[in-house]
């Protein structure tokens, strides 16, 4: 397969752009009011589902002493995203994408209350965060879909892969600190004060959300049923073979390369002879090295051939879990886990900015349906799939097994995707 670009032309487009090239464009989307609002409102609430997150994992952990019920609770928050991930798509192209976010919002507020109130009255069992956990999920399954969508609302085309690796920048600023405190206040005041601080975050997005002034899009609607809207989604992604690739990345990515987080909590406890700040500590050292890459990518990501960082990165991020698999304390496990970070943000970021990029506006929330399907309906059926393996086979084992899966996938897209890797 040859491309349609010459090497010359390349050569001439990526020394063009780097003499473009401004670390003031870092921070470009912060200059819409709108996207401003949106940043500061879910970097505060992002900080709260991170100290959520991580301290109900350990709960779980501690309630269960069993890697696979780390699994089966990650599988019931993915269900929903099996049922309803498609539709919104369809209601994110139908609807205000502002107003679905508020709703969800909401939702999730409660059941994080809800989650306070039962561990706080010592009521909480398994079995009812399995069933929080499936609740949380619808919220995920149509927020998640109009979210992505709606960044292309808040800022102009040409800052719009900026905005998206901002988003990634507070989303993994959270991911590198709250766990880790949230490791410190699970040790000193228990899990449910993590779970009352993040209801109370939910506050700061949706106040600012009901500040935004969204200009009113212009929605097609022409009385389909959801069926044919959803067929037509389908039908235009399987003709867009670089937007099928790139899905197909992600949900590789999600259901092998995700899965090792699952495993946090066991292999803080078994493997490092560790507690819940150790579990904080994992969780953080992975979202350091997802903000220090997602900063980088912000500055650089208009300048880069970003298909071809995304088809490396299919090889490097399983090289790096398998070496990961052979750490025998803290530091080393610290260490890998803040490269394995940055290049998981970094495959997420790059396949994101590409399918918005090359996405016709009609079809946005229907094909970042199927993006968000890969994750979060994915995600959780790795968690369930590695969870398994370690309880039969062992931690490390079942990290080695996925990184070697992780590994031919990644052969596989470097010699099979030519025009992959010269899209940028």
């Amino acid at each position: 397969m040859h491309s349609n670009f010459s090497d010359n032309e390349i050569h001439h487009n990526i020394i063009s752009n780097k003499n473009k090239f401004s670390f003031s464009e870092t921070f470009s989307a912060l200059k819409y009011r709108n996207y401003r609002l949106w940043f500061w409102g879910q970097m505060i609430s992002l900080f709260g589902s991170w100290m959520q997150s991580t301290a109900l994992a350990f709960l779980v952990f501690e309630l269960t002493h069993s890697p696979a019920y780390l699994g089966y609770v990650g599988f019931a928050a993915g269900i929903p995203a099996w049922l309803f991930t498609f539709y919104s798509g369809v209601i994110a192209d139908r609807y205000s994408r502002k107003k679905i976010i508020i709703i969800t919002q909401f939702w999730m507020m409660f059941l994080a209350f809800l989650l306070s109130a039962l561990t706080f009255t010592n009521i909480i069992e398994p079995e009812m965060i399995i069933t929080i956990s499936f609740l949380l999920g619808i919220g995920n399954s149509f927020e998640a879909t109009a979210r992505h969508a709606f960044v292309n609302e808040l800022v102009e085309k040409e800052d719009l892969t900026n905005a998206i690796a901002l988003n990634s920048t507070m989303f993994n600023t959270a991911t590198a600190l709250s766990p880790a405190i949230a490791g410190i206040i699970y040790a000193f005041l228990g899990p449910a004060w993590c779970f009352t601080i993040n209801g109370i975050s939910f506050i700061a997005v949706i106040f600012n959300l009901f500040k935004m002034d969204i200009k009113k899009r212009n929605i097609i609607n022409e009385k389909k049923s959801v069926l044919n809207e959803l067929k037509e989604g389908i039908i235009y992604l399987t003709k867009n073979k670089l937007l099928l690739k790139i899905i197909s990345i992600t949900s590789i990515l999600s259901f092998f390369g995700m899965g090792l987080v699952t495993l946090f909590p066991a292999w803080a406890v078994k493997i490092l002879n560790g507690n819940s700040t150790t579990n904080g500590f994992l969780q953080s050292a992975r979202g350091f090295g997802a903000v220090s890459f997602a900063i980088i990518i912000a500055s650089i990501n208009k300048y880069i051939i970003r298909g071809k960082y995304l088809a490396a990165s299919t090889i490097i991020l399983p090289t790096l879990i398998f070496l990961f698999s052979f750490t025998n304390n803290l530091y080393e496990s610290l260490f890998m886990l803040v490269l394995i970070g940055g290049v998981i943000i970094l495959m997420y970021n790059l396949s994101n900015g590409l399918i918005q990029t090359n996405v016709e506006e009609n079809y946005r929330g229907r094909i970042l349906s199927f993006y968000t399907f890969s994750f979060f309906a994915l995600y959780p059926l790795g968690a369930l799939w590695i969870g398994m393996l370690a309880e039969h086979f062992g931690i490390r084992t079942s990290i080695i097994i996925n990184s070697a899966i992780l590994f031919l996938f990644g052969i596989i897209i470097w010699f099979k995707s030519d025009k992959l890797k010269y899209t940028s």
